[in-house]
Order: structure tokens, then sequence, then C-alpha cells
């Protein structure tokens, strides 16, 4: 096979090849969930591609399928284009007055929540690579710490919906998920600057940042909403109020990022404050119904499509770690430290406001269970500049997301079923 570079639309034909082909086998034959299937097989194929390439060495698929994933430029790819869509396109469904009464929970579990569970991951990482023979210096620990904090309300939400949890605690768990996402993605940008030695890292400019990037993208994020809403209320033709809502994301991502904020944050604003404003208000408001009709299946179809390719991402990077047993093992290891530092990460922020918000037996076994990671986590850890270090992240950021997907994601639905059929007295909020 000649050694050429891959285009950006090569390597989007191939992912969405596999992906179509993998998604129609779950759904004709096993049914599972669109997450765990096409991580599942993503990675059976992976097995078997590494079991033919043992088998029949001069093949060599192993290296062809490290060949073509080391070729797509997953920093340009991902960083800046898949998370705009699909923090837009999450955000686009949260309601905003479920979430008033837990906006406290909100904004603490999505802020200090995320900063503590980097530095509990960070650190207990920084231990556990070492001791187990692969050495990850603190600051790169303290990247693969942010990397995996924020959560992914994706696969979770389907389920929750099904068990009937309050719409508070959806609220709560959709809002904090969308938010620690972005912000998850400022610290992940502080950290990896000063990893990479593009800056000095002090407290004080880390915060400065972190203020900038942060507030700075949701007032931007605001305004870019506002003057969208502002512009679809004015006509009415489904045509150009979904082109509008694209070219929010798009030009209001390139942007941000002109200006110095963070797209991503920026984008769960806008992509609120359009839900809430725009989709339900009536005939006559904002949107039409044929409008709102076309706005939302848009942005599922655009958000199914790009979870599909990173979920079958997560199930195709087995074939780059598969070989190497040590780094599985320290992913692995990874998964009870990244669970603690969740079961911290969110008890810390609710005593804060156990005062003003009503936590009933359902909130912390979500918030802590129900807390995926899957796609974003991915796209960070795909997005790191290749080296020894990359590879160790990159298996541990695999094993962990994986064991999300599979196991957490394929029992939340049951600990939610048995939480809520205790005896009808008890408080189920």
């Amino acid at each position: 096979m000649p050694q050429t570079s891959l285009s950006a639309f090569d390597a989007a034909a191939v992912l969405i090849l596999i992906a179509a082909i993998l998604g129609y086998i779950n759904l004709r034959w096993f049914r599972l969930p669109s997450a765990v299937g096409l991580t599942v097989m993503g990675a059976v194929a992976s097995l078997v591609v590494v079991a033919i390439g043992a088998l029949f060495p001069a093949m060599g698929l192993a290296g062809l399928v490290e060949q073509f994933l080391s070729g797509i430029d997953f920093h340009r790819t991902l960083m800046d284009g898949m998370l705009s869509f699909l923090l837009f396109a999450g955000a686009l469904h949260v309601d905003w007055h479920a979430m008033r009464r837990g906006r406290w929970a909100i904004i603490l579990l999505s802020t200090l929540g995320v900063v503590l569970s980097t530095l509990l991951v960070g650190g207990g990482f920084w231990l556990l690579a070492g001791w187990f023979g692969a050495p990850v210096p603190l600051i790169w620990s303290m990247v693969f710490g942010a990397l995996i904090s924020p959560t992914d309300p994706v696969a979770v939400m389907a389920i929750m919906k099904r068990a009937a949890v309050p719409a508070e605690l959806r609220a709560m768990v959709a809002g904090e998920s969308l938010y620690n996402d972005g912000i998850g993605v400022v610290i992940f940008g502080i950290l990896l600057t000063a990893a990479l030695g593009s800056a000095p890292f002090t407290l004080q400019s880390a915060a400065t940042q972190f203020v900038q990037q942060a507030v700075g993208g949701g007032l931007f994020g605001g305004a870019v909403g506002y003057v969208a809403l502002l512009a679809m209320r004015s006509i009415d033709e489904y045509n150009v109020e979904v082109m509008i809502t694209l070219a929010v994301v798009m030009a209001g991502y390139s942007l941000a990022h002109v200006l110095g904020v963070s797209g991503p944050v920026a984008m769960a604003v806008a992509g609120m404050l359009i839900g809430n404003k725009g989709l339900g208000a009536g005939v006559g408001n904002v949107m039409s119904t044929q409008t709102e009709d076309y706005l939302v299946k848009f942005w599922e179809l655009i958000d199914e499509i790009l979870n599909a390719v990173l979920f079958l991402l997560i199930g195709l990077q087995v074939i780059v770690v598969v070989a190497q047993p040590r780094l599985l093992l320290v992913g692995v290891v990874a998964v009870p430290l990244v669970l603690g530092a969740r079961v911290l990460s969110v008890l810390g922020p609710l005593a804060l406001v156990r005062k003003t918000v009503l936590l009933g037996r359902l909130t912390v076994p979500t918030l802590v269970w129900g807390g995926l990671r899957g796609g974003i986590s991915i796209a960070l850890a795909l997005s790191l500049p290749n080296g020894r270090t990359r590879g160790v992240i990159l298996a541990a950021t695999f094993v962990i997301v994986l064991f999300s997907v599979i196991v957490q994601g394929g029992t939340i639905g049951g600990l939610i079923a048995r939480l809520t059929a205790r005896p009808a007295g008890e408080d189920a909020a």
C-alpha cells in the first residue's frame, strides 16, 4: 500500500462506511444500544484483524489499520470540528426550567467537581503508571485527569427517560455533563499548553485563562444564540433556519477561537438558548412546527453520526493497544481510580448545596454510576501529540471508556429500576 497521506474526506468516508455497516449488523441481529453495539463490534473487528495478522503476518493488516488511524489529523478533525457539533446538539434538549432547582449543584459539579476529579485522577494516575513500569510525568498525568473527567450523557439519558427518573434529576445529569464537557476542555487546554512547554504554568495564569475561556465563552455563546434567535424569529423558512443554526456552530466556533474564548462552552450556551427559547415556543413565536421538526431531526442525525464515529474509534483503538498488555493493565487499574474520584467529586460539591437542593436516593447513584465517559474523552485523547506518553494515556482512556460504555451503560438502567422500585413512601428524587 503506498505511503500517502489520508485526506479528511477519505478518513470520513472510511469511518462512516464502517459505522454504517456495523450499525446495520447491530440493528439487524443484536439490537444493543448504539453506543454499546458500535464499541463492542469495533473492538471485536479489531481483534479479528489482530488474529488474522498473527496467523498471516505477510498480510500486514494490523499495520494498515495503525497507518490509517495515525493518518487522521484528530486534533483538527475532533477539537476544531466535532466537539462544536456534539455540544450544540446535546444542549438543544436540556430544559433549563427543570435545571433551575439544581442550578447551584450543576455549577459546582461542572466546575469544582471537574477540578477535583482532575487533581485526584491526575495524582493517582501518576503513581499507578510509575508502579506498573509505564511512568508518566505529573503534568501529563494531570492532562489525563482533565480529559477523563468530563462525563457523556448520550447513552444514559435515554435509559433514565425509560426508567421514569424525575425531570429535575434528568436535567441535573444532562446540565452537569454538558457544562463539564466545556469546562473539562478548557482545563485540558490549559494543562496541555503547560505540558507542551508552550507557556509557563502558574496558578494565576491558569485562573486567568480559565475565566477568559469559560466566562468569555459563555457570554459569547449567549450573544451568538440571541442573534440567531432574532434572525429566526423574523422569518418562517425551515431551510434557512436550519442553516442559521449550522452557521452558529461552524462560524461561531471559529470566531470563538479567534477571540480567545472557549468554543465548546460557547456552543453549549448557544445550543441551550436556542433550544429553550426556540423549540416548543409555538407557531408564530420563534419557530413554526415544521421548522422545529426539521431542526430537531437534523441535529439528532448529526449527533448520532458523530457519536457513532467516535464510539467506533473507541473500538478500533484495540488494535493499537492490544499488543501492549502492560499499558492495558495500567488502564484496568485506573478504572477504580476514576470511579473513586467520581464519587468524591460528586459528594464534595453536593455537600455544599445540601440546604438549597433537594437530594433524593437516586441523585448520588445516578450521578456516579451514570457519569459515563465517552466520545469527548476519546476525542481529547486522540488529539494528543504522538509519543510514548500518548500511548499510555490513550490505552488507559480506551479501557476506562470501554468499561464505562459497556458495564456502566449496560447496568445503569437496572440500578435505577431497583432504586425506583422501593416503597412508595420514600423520596424518589
